[in-house]
């Protein structure tokens, strides 16, 4: 599967568990709602910084986010 979209589906599951809209994450990120859109599209090719951002933004680890497939670990955690 193309990484970029490995990454968008994963900012997604995490940015809905957080209970997040786009355009929060994207303030928080100092980014506009589109761009959080694209990647979250696999449209985007995020860049290391953008990876540490997205995670900071969504209080998850930037792994958690490159990681196949999306159902996440991390979520898993939360529960435990």
């Amino acid at each position: 599967m193309d990484i970029r979209k490995v990454f968008g589906a994963n900012v997604r599951v995490y940015r809905l568990a957080a209970g997040l809209s786009q355009e929060a994450v994207a303030v928080r990120m100092g980014v506009d709602r589109a761009y959080v859109s694209a990647i979250e599209r696999g449209r985007q090719n995020a860049t290391l910084l953008t990876i540490w951002e997205v995670a900071q933004a969504l209080g998850v680890r930037p792994a958690d986010l490159i990681v196949e497939p999306a159902r996440n670990r991390s979520l898993d955690r939360k529960g435990s």
